[in-house]
């Protein structure tokens, strides 16, 4: 088997995308994989075409590398790569579409808004702004007043196109991964700044994860069960991550990540290495899974 690994990318998780790409390559390497690794930037089907490799596995987040744009690419390529198909890469990757899917199902998430430059907003703070189309928390914005709601609107609807404003929910943070359809252990996250964003992320090494936390039973059931109806709902497969804040109401879906982080930092390695799965493990039995589904996929007829 000869493993593809992307990174990189043109979207702002750019750097992110190359750290976590390089542990993939790493971690294939180290379990005897022969591996190709490269950094792109908007790839185009012939350049893709013209690069060895039996399993293609793209190690990008963000809108083009993880919300559908390369997915497309991919499929015209033809050979099997890991993660999620087109489809399902831009609803997840669509914050507020996803919203809507997966509350449809039963599974509760915060009052929201999307922004129009212009337009009045219809939730009153706290409240949280964020671009609905990107992910580690980049250009995300807490305003608990109505002044920092119009600072942070001008500000970001200048440089972006797609908005959100969600209910600020006051209480603890937790991710649930998701490997092939089954849950993996639940992390708490505690950033030390009680804001989780991309510096606490991945810049600084002070905000705590903590493995299997001491939670009510009912809570930690009801993140795992509605983590696995957003995976049956917005058809995803392979790996995912869906995070979600608990206030004393109960746990509140934020979004899902098809293509979560791998890097020294990211959550789903983590909590794989919990339950006995190995870096080395993960990315092999991903890559292993996407080849086996291209061998069973059916024959299409010319």
């Amino acid at each position: 088997m000869r493993v593809l690994v992307l990174k990189g990318g043109p979207d702002a998780e750019r750097e992110v995308s190359i750290k976590s790409g390089a542990q993939v390559a790493a971690a294939l390497a180290r379990a005897n994989v022969h591996v190709e690794e490269i950094i792109i930037d908007r790839l185009t089907l012939a350049e893709l075409r013209a690069l060895a490799g039996d399993v293609i596995f793209p190690v990008l987040h963000g809108p083009w590398g993880e919300g559908g744009p390369l997915q497309d690419i991919l499929e015209q390529d033809g050979r099997p790569y890991v993660g999620c198909g087109p489809a399902a890469a831009r609803l997840a990757m669509d914050k507020t579409a996803s919203k809507h899917v997966v509350a449809r199902a039963g599974v509760p998430t915060p009052a929201s808004c999307q922004l129009s430059k212009g337009h009045d907003m219809t939730i009153q703070p706290p409240l949280v702004i964020k671009p609905s189309n990107d992910g580690s928390s980049v250009d995300l914005r807490i305003c608990r007043t109505p002044e920092e709601v119009v600072t942070a609107r001008q500000h970001l609807e200048a440089k972006r196109q797609q908005l959100l404003a969600e209910e600020f929910i006051q209480g603890r943070e937790f991710t649930v991964g998701i490997l092939h359809g089954n849950v993996l252990p639940l992390i708490e996250i505690k950033p030390k700044g009680g804001v989780y964003d991309y510096e606490a992320k991945y810049l600084r090494d002070d905000t705590q994860y903590i493995l299997n936390p001491d939670i009510d039973a009912k809570l930690k059931d009801a993140m795992n069960r509605y983590s696995l109806m957003c995976w049956r709902e917005l058809g995803l497969r392979d790996v995912a991550r869906v995070d979600f804040m608990a206030d004393t109401r109960g746990p509140w879906f934020l979004e899902v990540n098809t293509m979560p982080g791998f890097t020294d930092h990211s959550l789903v390695p983590k909590a794989a290495n919990h339950a006995g799965i190995s870096m080395e493990m993960l990315v092999v039995d991903l890559a292993k899974a996407a080849l086996l589904r291209a061998a069973n996929a059916p024959v299409k007829s010319v």
